[in-house]
């Protein structure tokens, strides 16, 4: 793989921020997506102001108008239920998405559990999901372990993202 030129930000983070440096390149890679993507999304589909009642609203008009598309992001809901389920209970995961009274933590719950398998809960629980890791990245929370471990459950965000852009950003 041909070496890149770091920026003088990735420097300043290599050199300061706990465990940056032995973030591997892939989780950088994935993090930073995260953040344009989800910059993206809440000015083209969220119309630069998500909230969880913003994406409760539009969850609910996706699905009244037909356009919900829940089961194109099967995929990484099931990569979700299988880290924050298993064995017939939540695993030491789940709680560290700090979902709050506001983010549906029953509705996420139940769909994290297999119990509710509504597409227009589905699509919700997994933005609920989104969301969570959206704020514990960007308030800091992630920084508790070092942004360690968290590759795959950003770019199952990713591709949630890019699919909700593509499919929404002009019915938004």
């Amino acid at each position: 793989m041909e070496d890149r030129a770091k920026s003088a930000s990735e420097a300043w983070l290599e050199a300061r921020a706990p465990g940056f440096q032995d973030l591997p390149e892939n989780d950088r890679r994935a993090i930073f997506d995260f953040a344009f993507l989800w910059s993206l999304f809440e000015a083209e589909v969220m119309e630069t102001n998500a909230s969880v009642d913003r994406i409760t609203k539009k969850v609910d008009a996706w699905a009244a108008a037909g356009i919900l598309g829940a089961d194109l992001h099967d995929t990484e809901l099931a990569y979700f239920r299988d880290r924050y389920f298993s064995n017939g209970e939540l695993t030491y995961r789940y709680p560290h998405l700090a979902l709050r009274k506001s983010d549906h933590p029953e509705l996420v719950e139940a769909v994290i559990r297999g119990g509710n398998d509504d597409p227009r809960d589905r699509m919700l629980a997994l933005l609920m999901i989104v969301w969570r890791l959206r704020n514990n990245l960007f308030h800091g929370a992630k920084w508790a372990y070092q942004i360690q471990g968290q590759k795959e459950n950003f770019d199952k965000a990713n591709a949630v993202l890019m699919r909700l852009i593509d499919r929404h950003r002009d019915v938004a």
